[in-house]
């Protein structure tokens, strides 16, 4: 389960690089992880069928090589940008050139007399430099945009969990669907053989004189009915076929029947709500929004706060001038600045953010909703697809039994083999 943390106080950061490179998007989930998730949940040869096929085919049409995979990638490096601002800045600078210089300087005299210098001539300066500068203090504006990178990164792996899931039911419902249409084909394959065999039958009674032609046209348009919906399910099972090809990316060959997962399922309906507002990605990837903009409205406030930096320096400098052939100079300053007015742009971006966060939570209700009410209506249809499966096993059931009483009745002359 994703844990999910609002950071209301104000403290060390604790991101790092590995941490961005750990949970690169494009590797968050990888092949040999993505079929020990999937068999755990779903067992049967069938399902770690798919996951090993659409998560090598799928997941490269849908993700691998598209902009959801790029989108991740840009918002990792936010992580090493925000952590950028811990570090020194260091800067190395150096000039050389040549200078003529012409001046007359006066150096002394008297009232009456008064003693000037000539002082011309060329020369070639030369310097070079380090300038080293650390930020000692910003009102904690690096560590919470730190914070902020992380949730950020977060949040686009939870939106990559929502194409993840997509792909891997897309892969599901295509295997199923093909498995469905096989059946169906089948079926109407067995239904014609009957039907066929049926006319067989009524055209030897016809002859002996044990049923109308009425019956034999009968027997007749019920064929071609039967053929009609074979060629029907043919057409379905072809594009079925080609869907498979699309989402999977192989063609289906010996599929493994499929078998049902009631037992990985939630008992109840109130537990299935419950786990769905905690693990579904929608819902995640919005709680790591408010945890961003919850932070942005503390980076906006440490604008406010006094900025402490220190600089350190050296230089080395050749015939600046004439009269100078060499000098070094050193330094190590620290500076505190305190904002005192700025026109009040900082003021207007807390409130602008302060905003954005409650519209944020908004957006996390009515995500809630929208996931309850998704797993309510899907738990809805899976009792309803239980229910329709028992009562189709029923009729079937009573068809058998029903069949065969006629079979029975026919072959005794109580009763005619019309469908």
């Amino acid at each position: 389960m994703p844990h999910v943390k609002s950071f209301d106080s104000v403290g060390q950061a604790r991101g790092s690089v590995p941490l961005a490179r750990r949970i690169r998007c494009g590797g968050i989930v990888t092949r040999k992880e993505a079929l020990t998730r999937f068999r755990h949940a779903r067992t049967g040869e069938r399902y770690e069928w798919i996951a090993r096929n659409a998560w090598g085919e799928g997941r490269h049409r849908s993700c691998g090589c598209g902009p959801p995979n790029g989108a991740c990638g840009s918002i990792d490096e936010n992580v090493p940008q925000a952590l950028s601002g811990y570090r020194p800045r260091v800067a190395v600078t150096a000039s050389a050139g040549y200078q003529y210089t012409d001046t007359n300087i006066t150096s002394g005299g008297s009232s009456t007399a008064i003693v000037r210098t000539e002082n011309h001539g060329a020369n070639a300066p030369r310097s070079a430099g380090l300038t080293v500068s650390q930020t000692l203090f910003n009102g904690q504006q690096t560590a919470n945009r730190t914070r902020a990178a992380e949730s950020q990164v977060s949040g686009s792996r939870e939106a990559l969990r929502v194409l993840e899931q997509s792909v891997l039911l897309s892969a599901a419902t295509i295997y199923m669907d093909y498995l469905r249409d096989s059946a169906i084909v089948e079926v109407q394959k067995s239904n014609v053989r009957v039907l066929e065999q049926t006319l067989k039958q009524t055209r030897d009674r016809f002859n002996v004189g044990e049923v109308t032609r009425t019956d034999v046209a009968q027997s007749e348009a019920q064929l071609a009915a039967g053929k009609t919906q074979l060629l029907t399910a043919e057409a379905n099972l072809v594009t079925t076929r080609a869907n498979f090809r699309r989402i999977i990316g192989n063609e289906p060959v010996a599929l493994a029947p499929g078998s049902p997962v009631d037992r990985f399922l939630p008992p109840t309906l109130p537990s299935s709500v419950e786990l769905s507002l905690i693990e579904n990605p929608n819902v995640t990837a919005s709680m790591f929004g408010i945890d961003v903009n919850y932070l942005q409205v503390k980076i906006n406030e440490g604008a406010l706060l006094p900025t402490v930096t220190f600089q350190a320096s050296v230089q080395q400098s050749y015939e600046q001038t004439i009269s100078i052939f060499r000098s070094f100079g050193a330094s190590a300053i620290a500076q505190l600045s305190v904002p005192v007015y700025q026109g009040g742009a900082e003021y207007s971006l807390i409130r602008q953010s302060k905003e954005t966060l409650a519209q944020q939570r908004l957006v996390l209700e009515q995500t809630r909703d929208q996931t309850r009410a998704n797993t309510v209506t899907a738990w809805g249809q899976l009792e309803a697809g239980k229910a329709q499966v028992a009562s189709a096993q029923a009729q079937v059931t009573a068809s058998e039994i029903a069949l065969n009483g006629v079979r029975e009745e026919a072959k005794a002359g109580q009763r005619t083999m019309r469908c």
